[in-house]
């Protein structure tokens, strides 16, 4: 008797969940090794811009000679961070941002003399912050991400009450996490303090379809468990993608935006991304192996 289409995309999975959860596997421990030599390198765990290591950063509009500017200045500061914003449609560059730890009057005295032009508010604007208030800032986040995670961890274990399906959540949210940073620290991207708060907005996105998911094999009865989960992913896919088609479209199209808002919005869309293998591959391998040893159907 010739099989449905439905019976075959079940077959199949039944086939092949098993192998599925290595992708993201793979995936995070090649993540969590480029982290680790990637803190051996820089004694931390991402490339911090001056608003969380202290500094100042002037922004230049217009286009300028860059190449020129760092040739100029690098001697005189060896952290010289120079950075293009550009238009994604034309490839114009429509601002050059400048980092050093160097204090405010001593960088922008330097760009002037190498630029041979004064800036004023009119053609750039410059942000100082200082070492002590900026180190602070940064562990205050970072205590407040690690605490967001303890508390999501928990509620996760009070709402499900099972050890393994808990731990799947919990796995999925913390790898949604690791693979953007070690994406961005790979790209040389300087996270700033939005971009730290970028993670914690990742935190809540994740598990949401992870727990979608979860609830629907383990609580819900209807159908068999591939139908439950094949349910899950029909909800919990066009909720990322339609998140991805909210964030990417305004990271690479929408111009004019502060690179605070650009970074929040890359790393959103990295993160969503990083979930759809995470909670549809490894999770819900995980859920099916644990629902068919306790003959869960």
């Amino acid at each position: 008797m010739e099989q449905s289409p439905s019976t075959e995309k079940a077959s199949w999975y039944n086939s092949y969940y098993k192998l599925l959860f290595f992708i993201p596997i793979a995936l995070m421990i090649l993540s969590l090794v480029y982290l680790g030599f990637f803190f051996s390198q820089h004694n931390d765990f991402m490339l911090k811009d001056a608003s969380l290591s202290g500094g100042t950063t002037i922004t230049i509009n217009g286009d300028i000679d860059s190449s020129k500017l760092e040739s100029d200045l690098k001697g005189k500061f060896p952290d010289l961070n120079i950075r293009k914003l550009t238009d994604l449609r034309s490839g114009k560059a429509i601002a050059t941002v400048i980092e050093s730890s160097a204090n405010s009057d001593e960088l922008k005295s330097a760009l002037e003399q190498s630029l041979g032009l004064p800036l004023t508010s009119d053609n750039s604007s410059v942000e100082f912050s200082g070492p002590t208030l900026s180190s602070n800032f940064y562990r205050q986040l970072i205590i407040a991400l690690i605490i967001s995670f303890i508390l999501m961890s928990l509620v996760i274990f009070v709402m499900f009450r099972t050890f393994i399906p808990s731990l799947a959540v919990i796995f999925a949210a913390f790898s949604d996490i690791v693979m953007p940073l070690a994406l961005i620290n790979f790209l040389g991207i300087r996270l700033s303090a939005a971009g730290i708060a970028a993670f914690l907005m990742l935190i809540g996105y994740s598990v949401d379809t992870d727990i979608l998911l979860t609830t629907r094999a383990l609580k819900k009865r209807e159908g068999t468990l591939n139908q439950r989960i094949y349910g899950a992913f029909k909800t919990g896919i066009l909720m990322t993608l339609t998140a991805l088609a909210a964030v990417f479209p305004a990271f690479f199209i929408v111009t004019g935006l502060p690179d605070s808002f650009r970074q929040i919005f890359l790393i959103l869309g990295l993160g969503l991304t990083a979930d759809i293998l995470n909670t549809w591959l490894t999770n819900a391998s995980i859920i099916k192996w644990y629902c068919e040893k306790k003959g869960i159907q």
